[in-house]
Order: structure tokens, then C-alpha cells, then sequence
């Protein structure tokens, strides 16, 4: 059999158990903080079928869906297959799709069971989500996301919660709270701007609503080159603009340095900006009854890209500053957000409900904790129990049946090595101590253990079952009868 080379797909990665720690310690964060705040978990299937899928982030959105190919003879079925060119190729031969994100199954979900659930209805759900978008520092194709929900509320204090979990989410991550924010606004303000600037054609707005979303990646004047001819990046990618006149992107760029809810409702006379306006407000008095009122803010740029969204929408943005890979300092920014969908869940049939919520990036955040050493990950490495005669397996087993029986981690060494390597194997596993038993012990009655001190010079020598015993300090002798207790000493 040919041996091949194993890589991974561009934009993927593994976590080994220590990554793997961080992540737990923040999934943990995660579900008790939603829990917290009465939502419920769910669970939806990473295959979604492609219609489902579909028309929901608009049309470039479409584009980063990955499709799956049907299974078995499926060409057969495929009329002129020479003919077809490949957008109707691909509707034929791919009819399901990975998930774009939570909120859009969720959705799915809720069309589905709406005689099942009691309004209104929270969930969370922390799952992974792919997008076949262009790989780069940061930014990967499958992803994890951790999100939470409320269908069948209009009320703007579901709004106000929503904005309360994203704060308390963050400080309970253990950030500072003046080491973040949430910034708010409404997707009905430049609605209506756009609307009072006579933008018609659905995809230009769309267009305008992804140019002001990039701001704080390209600064204003990368905003305006969007708006207008487009904008080449150093990479040499363009990016096709919206083709608006300079007068339109000035009103756009203007909008967006806005400071206030008045200065807007005064500026733009429009009825869907005086809607958005009044929600707003009635949001920021649902978050007056909350702690986290200072660290939610007002802040007219923020727009979100995904299309579904239609009211009062929110964002995380972290305010320290980080280096970048070109050893700059830059603001970390944006680790999550979300917003008013109540158009979504009526594009199901059987359910017209309004719903808003809010989707953290795990891993984005993940990294900015990293960078600050707020993880606090203990160490819950199992004792090894030494093998130094097989003869005492079953006595081995014994002593590992104790200690599991008491919630501690533990197991017998498996390999075939003697006593060094499994002491350089106990080391590297970073356990805190290992159960030493040999013809002494169990003739009478006793349990030798001894402690582990990472990175301690004594702990990652070669050192014989002789010279170990000499480190009294570090290792004790009892009767057996005492393991619990003293092994407790060590964890």
C-alpha cells in the first residue's frame, strides 16, 4: 500500500490536549454564563440541506457555503452534462451544505418544531461552523462559534439582554470591563439613509453595508473607496465598489462619525431612521437596569454584515491593543456580535416570529485571553501508577479502582518500559505525583508516593528506583488504608 503524506485542508487546524484545555476552560465560561441567564442548550446537525442554506447571507455570502456532493451514481441523472455551465452544474450535483453559521439552523429549527416550543424561546448552542473564504493570520474555514437566542419576543429589552450577555459574557471570561465594549446601533438608521439617498438596487446596498461593516480594517478612507470606484489591497485583491457619486459616500462617512441618537434623528428626517432612533432608545433603558450600562455605547458604524439582519444589532469589540504580525500595536477588535433578525425565521413557512441574537468567536477570543494570561487552567493530570512488577497487576488495578471510585484521575502505565521511562513518562504528562509499589509495599501492607515537580532538574534526569527513593522530601511512605487521604495532598 502506498504511504501518503498527511496534511491538513488549507484553513483548518488540530488542538492537542493542551489547546484543548484553554478551549474547555472557556466552553465552561460559556455554557454556565448562558445558563445564567435561562437559556437553554440545542443542538442543530452540521449538514444542512442547500435550500435551507441558501439566500440568507446574500448573495457573496452564498458564495463561501461549502457544498457536499451528492453520494452514488449521480452523473447518470445529469442531462448534457457538457452543456452545463458550472453554477447549474453544482445545483444538480450538490444538494446539501456545512453550516454558515448557528443562527440560520437554529431558524431551520424553530419553522420545524414551533408547536413544540414555548415563547419566547433561548437557546445556546457552541458548535463549529465553516466558510470557504480566503485563509489568512487569524482567519480559518471551519471555526467555532458560541451563540445565543430569543424567538418570539419584539420587546427591545430581549435587545437589551442580549447586550447584557455579550458584557457579562466578557467579564466573566475575566477581562476588565474597561478592557471592552459593546458597541450598539440599528440596522434601520442606515436604512434610512440609504433610502433617503435614493440607493434602490439590492445588491449596491448590500454593497454600501459591507463597505461601512470594514471600517476598522481599512479607516475611513478605505470606507469611501468601497463606496465609490473600489479598493485594491496590498495583496493586490480588488474589491469591487459600490459606484456611488462622492456626494452619496460623503453623506455615508458622515453619517457614520455621528455621536448621537439626536444628532441622527435631527440630520435624517426619515421614518425608518425615527423608528430606528426610538428603539434604540427603549434598548439603552432596558440596559440602564443592568451593571454593564457604561461598557454598551452608541456607535452608528457598527452594521454587521450578514444580511438577515433588520433592527437593533450589537458588537464586542475588545479596546487594548495587541502587535500584529507585523510587530504593530492595534486594537484587538470585534470577538462577536449580533442583532434583530425577525425577517429570518419567516422565511420558513408555517412561522412568522421575530427573534435577535448574539454569536461570539470562541477562538478570536480565545487568543486575546491568551495574550492577557487570563486562562486559568489547572492541572488535572492523572497519577500514574508504576508498574515495577507485573506479578502486582492485579494490585495495581486495585489501587487505580480506589482511586477512580473517589473522582480522582488516574491510570496505570500501559508501555513496556521500566522504571526511568515511566518517570519520564509521569514528567511529561505533568502529573503531580506517581504510586511507587513494589515486593515492600504490598508485603506490608504500605503505599509509596511520590511528588512531581515540573520542570523541577530532579524530575526530568534518568534517575534510578535507588536515587529516587532518596528524595525524601518528596516522598512518603503509609499504610495503605490511608490512600485517599494522602493522594488528596497532591491533587
Amino acid at each position: 500500500m502506498k504511504k501518503i503524506t498527511p496534511t491538513l485542508p488549507k484553513g483548518t487546524r488540530d488542538f492537542g490536549p493542551g489547546e484543548m484545555k484553554k478551549r474547555e476552560y472557556l466552553f465552561k465560561i460559556f455554557k454556565d454564563t448562558f445558563s445564567l441567564y435561562g437559556f437553554n442548550a440545542l443542538e442543530t446537525r452540521s449538514m444542512e440541506n442547500i435550500n435551507v442554506l441558501n439566500g440568507k447571507y446574500g448573495e457573496e455570502g452564498d458564495k463561501l457555503i461549502f457544498r457536499i456532493l451528492d453520494s452514488g451514481d449521480f452523473i447518470k441523472d445529469v442531462d448534457n452534462i457538457e452543456s452545463k455551465d458550472s453554477n447549474n452544474l453544482r445545483k444538480e450535483i450538490s444538494k446539501k451544505g456545512l453550516r454558515y453559521d448557528l443562527t440560520v439552523p437554529f431558524a431551520r429549527y424553530v419553522s420545524m418544531n414551533r408547536d413544540k416550543i414555548t415563547l419566547p424561546f433561548k437557546r445556546y448552542q457552541i458548535g463549529n461552523v465553516w466558510r470557504n473564504e480566503k485563509p489568512g493570520p487569524g482567519r480559518f474555514r471551519e471555526f467555532t462559534q458560541a451563540d445565543c437566542d430569543i424567538v418570539g419576543s419584539s420587546n427591545p429589552l430581549a435587545d437589551a439582554e442580549m447586550c447584557n450577555l455579550l458584557a457579562d459574557t466578557l467579564y466573566f471570561c475575566g477581562l476588565e470591563k474597561n478592557q471592552y465594549q459593546i458597541k450598539l446601533s440599528n440596522r434601520k438608521l442606515i436604512q434610512g439613509l440609504i433610502e433617503n439617498l435614493k440607493i434602490s438596487e439590492s445588491k449596491q446596498q448590500l454593497t454600501v453595508l459591507r463597505a461601512i461593516d470594514k471600517l476598522d480594517r481599512v479607516g475611513t478612507d478605505g470606507v469611501k473607496q468601497l463606496l465609490t470606484t473600489g479598493r485594491e489591497d496590498k495583496s493586490g485583491d480588488k474589491t469591487i465598489g459600490a459606484n456611488l457619486s462622492d456626494n452619496q459616500a460623503e453623506e455615508i462617512v458622515s453619517f457614520i462619525n455621528m455621536k448621537s441618537l439626536d444628532e441622527i434623528k435631527s440630520a435624517i428626517p426619515n421614518k425608518l431612521v425615527e423608528d430606528g432612533v426610538d428603539e434604540l432608545n427603549k434598548v439603552l433603558d432596558g440596559i440602564s437596569y443592568s451593571s454593564n450600562f457604561d461598557q454598551i455605547i452608541f456607535s452608528p458604524e457598527v452594521i454587521r454584515g450578514l444580511e438577515y439582519y433588520d433592527g437593533p444589532i450589537f458588537e464586542a469589540n475588545l479596546t487594548f491593543k495587541v502587535k500584529n504580525q507585523k510587530n504593530q500595536e492595534v486594537e484587538f477588535g470585534s470577538v462577536g456580535g449580533g442583532g434583530r433578525y425577525n425577517s429570518l425565521v419567516s422565511r420558513f413557512k408555517k412561522v412568522d416570529l421575530s427573534a435577535t441574537g448574539v454569536s461570539i468567536g470562541l477562538d478570536r477570543l480565545l487568543y486575546a485571553l491568551v495574550q492577557l494570561n487570563k486562562i486559568e487552567v489547572k492541572n488535572n493530570s492523572p497519577i500514574i501508577i508504576c508498574v515495577l512488577d507485573e506479578k502486582y497487576l492485579s494490585n495495581y488495578y486495585e489501587l487505580l479502582s480506589q482511586l477512580r471510585n473517589q473522582n480522582i484521575r488516574s491510570e496505570v502505565y500501559l508501555g513496556d518500559s521500566g522504571l526511568k521511562s515511566q518517570l519520564k513518562y509521569a514528567d511529561k504528562r505533568s502529573s503531580p505525583a506517581v504510586i511507587l509499589c513494589g515486593d515492600d509495599e504490598f508485603k506490608n501492607n504500605k503505599i509509596t508516593i511520590k511528588k512531581l515537580v515540573p520542570n523541577l532538574e530532579e524530575t526530568s534526569r534518568n534517575l534510578s528506583r535507588e536515587e529516587w527513593k532518596k528524595s525524601e522530601n518528596t516522598q512518603i511512605t503509609f499504610d495503605k488504608e490511608n490512600l485517599i487521604d494522602e493522594i488528596k495532598k497532591f491533587i
